[in-house]
């Protein structure tokens, strides 16, 4: 079958609180039925959703009519069209309205098929919503990483919204001058990537910070693993992880070097929890969808 490979895209928008708007963007998402999504993650304190899509492409052209580009695309459309980021208020931080936007591949599908989706869809979003994007992973020719384009555009430093006029860093696509009420996008590709989230029962951020930082890879900690500390409900804070390869660590690792740091400093530690499903439930939850449809 030419149709026959399978992709992923998450995609992570800055609401959560806003029926209306939330609403306006699954409905677009529905105008493309053959893109699924499998899965939607609203975090009411950090006022973020994630959404979990996946569709079908033909093998020899990824980007031709390929219904999770198109979804991807209108979703962005409808949340840059009812979302104001300089009105946004949450705890976690945020460089645009479409804040990330992660393709993966999924059972024999290749890295490279899917970075052609990520550079299409990166292109549409600069070129005709008119918003500066950026490029990662496997999407951009130096393969960059998150966190390093992150860090280079602010998203570490505070949690307030993007609001630099210009950047020093040329977008891969759209302006560079942006909308305060848009921001900026990122937009890349990648093999599988898990999240995983620990509460931590204080509101000393600095310990918490120290917590995540040693349980990091660049750290010094657990390899292939990215932490970040965030406030997160009334009295305690989370340490959100990002599991570069699942199959190297696992959550119940990262579960216990937590504890155990957080033990050192007489801090209580809840159980984690993943914000998505696995690749393979991901593909089990599509196909059982996809037969409904």
């Amino acid at each position: 079958m030419r149709k026959s490979m399978l992709a992923c895209c998450k995609m992570y928008i800055s609401e959560s609180r806003n029926a209306l708007a939330l609403e306006s963007i699954e409905k677009a998402a529905g105008m493309h039925p053959e893109a699924i999504i499998v899965n939607r993650f609203k975090d009411q304190s950090y006022n973020r959703v994630g959404y979990t899509l996946v569709s079908a492409f033909f093998r020899e052209s990824p980007t031709q009519n390929c219904a999770l580009r198109e979804a991807v695309f209108s979703m962005a459309e409808a949340a840059l069209q009812s979302i104001d980021l300089a009105k946004h208020i949450g705890s976690h931080p945020r460089l645009g309205v479409v804040d990330h936007i992660c393709f993966h591949p999924l059972g024999e599908a290749s890295l490279d098929q899917v970075s052609a989706l990520a550079k299409s869809v990166a292109a549409d979003i600069g070129s005709k919503l008119q918003v500066p994007t950026f490029l990662y992973g496997a999407a951009h020719e130096e393969e960059r990483a998150l966190d390093s384009i992150r860090r280079e555009l602010g998203y570490f430093k505070s949690n307030l919204s993007f609001r630099h006029e210009f950047f020093e860093v040329k977008p891969d696509a759209g302006p560079s001058r942006l909308n305060p009420a848009n921001g900026v996008v990122v937009v890349g590709a990648t093999r599988w990537v898990q999240n995983y989230n620990v509460p931590i029962w204080c509101t000393n951020m600095e310990v918490a910070r120290r917590i995540a930082r040693r349980v990091s890879g660049r750290g010094g900690g657990l390899e292939t693993v990215q932490a970040l500390a965030l406030a997160h409900g009334d009295g305690w804070v989370e340490v959100a992880c990002n599991l570069l390869d699942p199959g190297k660590v696992w959550a119940d690792q990262i579960q216990s070097e937590i504890q155990r740091m957080a033990a050192v400093e007489g801090i209580r530690v809840g159980q984690g929890y993943f914000t998505d499903f696995s690749e393979e439930k991901i593909v089990e939850t599509y196909l059982k969808l996809i037969s409904n449809e």
